[in-house]
């Protein structure tokens, strides 16, 4: 009930989505006649929002002709994003009023446990992103690795690397969840 507003603007925004897909895509299809008073109309309302959706998928080398499709699943995926990202800051915001409410050590084991969860998707994010080969000095991984090596250089000095498998993030990874379980 406390997002019911914002699962109607998505539901909104997806049918006009859906709208502006199957429009344009009548049109692109000659369903309607392209030179009607009704193309002019669909094509004024949707190219605004189409033409940058073609243009990134000619980009990458793909048909523009699906970018209705795109459309819709950049619509549906976004909208659900954007519903579970509300709901996840509502709950994260009223776990932060409880720890508040009870005392400072309560927050300061909320901060722990965060700090352990943000930790721990860079760790795993460092780790994907080296099987794409995106090192140490890239723009997107320098804050994993900021994040990160105070733990893992340790561990990669102790344990030997399996050919070219270093588990060191992986132990860290594990030692991180025992620590926080033994915590919280």
């Amino acid at each position: 009930m406390e997002f019911a507003i914002l699962r109607y603007a998505v539901f909104g925004v997806l049918v006009l989505a859906t709208a502006a897909a199957v429009g344009s895509w009548a049109v692109r299809t000659r369903r309607i006649s392209p030179f009607s008073k009704w193309a002019n109309f669909i094509r004024r309302y949707t190219d605004p929002i189409l033409k940058p959706i073609e243009g990134k998928i000619i980009q990458r080398g793909g048909n523009p002709q699906t970018a209705e499709w795109w459309l819709l699943g950049g619509t549906i995926v976004g909208g659900i994003v954007a519903i579970n990202m509300a709901e996840w800051l509502f709950n994260q915001f009223r776990i932060v009023s409880i720890a508040g409410q009870r005392g400072p050590g309560t927050v300061i084991r909320l901060l722990l446990y965060y700090a352990s969860r943000i930790v721990s998707f860079a760790i795993v994010i460092r780790v994907i992103g080296s099987w794409f080969g995106a090192g140490r000095h890239t723009r997107l991984m320098r804050p994993m690795y900021l994040l990160t090596d105070w733990i893992v250089e340790p561990l990669r000095k102790i344990i030997p690397p399996f050919g070219m498998i270093d588990a060191s993030p992986l132990v860290a990874w594990f030692l991180i969840q025992i620590l926080t379980g033994m915590l919280f």
